[in-house]
């Protein structure tokens, strides 16, 4: 039994078996899983939120002076520079590190609280949210995390909180009105779920108190979050039937951390972690099993996926999850052991493939089930990769010992037959790479 287990703590709740990752963890693979859980370790090379504002506003401080003086040589946009490391950044990491657990529940998080790095501010933006607000709070309350993220100049710009102002403030009347959008997907997508029970009253309340959250302008000396009390709609506020003094910055804060610890906040992260890491479909018993850790311990993240890992159901043998262009990417080097490509072409594949980093275009981030992946184009593109990759790697061992490194016991007969069979050892990675046990976790 620890042999197959040990196969599905790799490859379902890991990014994918290195060659002898399926020896270590056989032992005991719930404990080898439970030590991943610790805090992903990013390069410290690049730039923080703060220091990509500062840039941001002297390039367009520079693109000013570059119209008005005519000047020949155009100002460097570092945007586009500073998107392609962090986001090849975090795909290294998952690539090169031993422990993988750490890394899924990080694209999880990042996934559930999209953002999209697209033009302007943003590009640069987008990859800091997960490096500074998901990735520090991966392991403790989701309060911690939801606060974090909130109030990250990527999500207030994303969602245009920056500009909102509260409808009977000075600011309202001059230009800006009250922005709605953060408030709904706060509701609608990072807490309760489209079905959570709250309305139109509840996103609206939710707006005026965290009006005034916004960032630094370009002539103020720290840049980040900022909460502009002239901005902020005064009064109480009422939540779900919860009444909230005025208390500035604090009111919105009071909010979010009832949010966090909602029963309906409870059931629909549990039944989405669930969804990720098990099936597209997942056992009612480890959903509520879920629910009831996250309400006993009042959303500590950690204890939830404690629970995940050592429920039975978590374990079913047959891999049903069809893995997303990233985790298929992923896997794929960690098992070849092919060198990490350029952060440009790294970041070019994904693209490629149908999963370009913080490019789902929506607050609703990318699907996570089968049929968002499955489609005939998107395997094609695989394929074409694939038959690209195969012919990079050296071949020292016969593909079937690779693919017993990946799958183990859960290697079928079949396919073990056809990569044994395959003309040529790259033809026969190439087959494995294609095969049921390697697209599925």
């Amino acid at each position: 039994m620890n042999e197959k287990h040990a196969v599905i703590a790799a490859n379902r709740f890991g990014l994918g078996a290195k060659p002898g990752d399926l020896k270590t963890a056989q032992e005991n693979p719930g404990q080898w899983l439970l030590e991943q859980l610790t805090i992903p370790r990013f390069s410290s090379d690049h730039p923080d939120s703060g220091e990509v504002l500062e840039a941001f506003y002297a390039y367009r401080k520079d693109v000013k002076r570059f119209k008005q003086q005519k000047m020949m040589e155009k100002p460097d946009n570092i945007a586009g520079r500073l998107f392609v490391h962090m986001a090849a950044d975090t795909v290294s990491g998952a690539v090169n590190d031993d422990h993988t657990l750490n890394w899924r529940l990080l694209d999880f998080f990042s996934n559930h609280f999209s953002v999209s790095g697209q033009g302007g501010m943003m590009k640069p933006l987008a990859p800091t949210l997960e490096r500074e607000a998901i990735a520090p709070n991966l392991l403790g309350p989701f309060e911690n995390m939801l606060l974090a993220v909130e109030q990250h100049p990527a999500m207030l710009v994303y969602l245009d909180n920056d500009k909102s102002a509260g409808p009977s403030t000075g600011v309202a009347r001059n230009s800006r009105g009250l922005n709605e959008n953060l408030a709904r997907e706060i509701l609608e997508l990072h807490t309760l779920g489209v079905n959570g029970g709250y309305n139109l009253e509840d996103i609206q309340e939710l707006a005026k108190a965290i009006s005034g959250w916004s960032i630094t302008r370009p002539k103020e000396e720290q840049h980040g979050f900022v909460f502009r009390p002239a901005a902020h709609e005064s009064g109480s506020r009422v939540v779900l039937g919860k009444v909230y003094r005025n208390t500035g910055s604090n009111q919105g804060e009071a909010i979010l951390k009832d949010l966090a610890v909602h029963p309906a906040t409870a059931r629909y992260l549990s039944f989405k972690l669930a969804r990720h890491f098990v099936s597209d479909s997942p056992p009612e018993a480890l959903v509520k099993a879920m629910t009831d850790t996250w309400r006993q311990t009042r959303g500590h993240l950690k204890a939830v996926i404690t629970t995940m890992i050592e429920h039975p159901d978590a374990w079913q043998s047959d891999p049903v999850k069809l893995k997303s262009p990233r985790e298929f990417y992923i896997s794929a080097l960690r098992l070849t052991g092919l060198p990490v490509p350029n952060a440009r072409l790294m970041v070019n594949t994904l693209v490629n493939l149908g999963q370009a980093p913080f490019g789902a275009g929506s607050p609703a981030g990318y699907g996570d089930v089968a049929s968002t992946w499955d489609g005939p184009d998107a395997l094609l593109k695989r394929v074409d990769w694939v038959n690209t990759i195969t012919r990079q790697v050296q071949m020292n061992q016969p593909p079937v010992q690779l693919a017993r490194a990946h799958s183990g016991a859960l290697l079928s007969a079949h396919t073990a037959k056809m990569v044994s069979r395959a003309e040529s050892r790259q033809q026969g990675l190439a087959l494995y790479l294609m095969s049921p046990e390697f697209l599925r976790r």
